[in-house]
């Protein structure tokens, strides 16, 4: 939220109302929200700004908070407390939250993204396995490539009937062959 440094220490019954702006250090988090506030000013303000609910997590994100708390169950994420129901996060859970977003879109599973994370919380991300995953999306690579350049060769066929075409026949014995390996694991 918007710096309120400047503001003087005032009793803890003083309220004052805000306009804050809001943006997330992440691009793929990158929001920006106005909204007005009435709360009562504390000494030290800075320390309760650095918190948020799971329900402001969730709105900013835009994952439902059943995902977020499946991400907490996982250790993905932890909570620092709670205010009545509803658990309450440091500004850290962003940075967190896209290393998830980030490993997600690689194809990394919940469970290898876990091993993202030390002990401590600290991301801790194996060399080892970025090169690995980076190779086996390189054979996904081929391997659509091949399929669209079947595709296109099929679409432009000078065969009367895709059947009769020899490529064609060839593809769909390799399709056949992979889905009965696929039938035995």
């Amino acid at each position: 939220m918007a710096s309120m440094n400047a503001v003087a220490p005032m009793p803890m019954t003083t309220t004052a109302t805000a306009t804050s702006t809001v943006f997330t250090s992440h691009p793929y988090f990158l929001r920006q929200t106005a909204t007005e506030h009435t709360l009562p000013l504390q000494v030290d303000l800075r320390s309760s700004m650095k918190t948020i609910d799971i329900v402001e997590l969730s709105h900013r994100t835009g994952l439902p908070a059943s995902t977020l708390r499946y991400y907490e169950e996982r250790s993905l994420i932890s909570s620092i407390g709670r205010k009545g129901l509803r658990r309450l996060f440091d500004a850290t859970v962003f940075q967190r939250l896209a290393l998830v977003a980030l490993g997600r879109s690689a194809g990394f599973s919940l469970s290898e993204i876990e091993a993202f994370f030390s002990s401590d919380g600290s991301a801790s991300i194996d060399r080892k396995l970025l090169h690995e995953k980076a190779a086996e999306i390189d054979h996904q690579i081929q391997m659509l490539q091949q399929v669209r350049d079947g595709l296109l060769h099929v679409a432009e066929c000078p065969e009367p009937s895709h059947l009769e075409c020899s490529r064609f026949q060839k593809m769909m014995h390799i399709a056949a062959k992979k889905q009965a390996r696929a039938a035995k694991r």
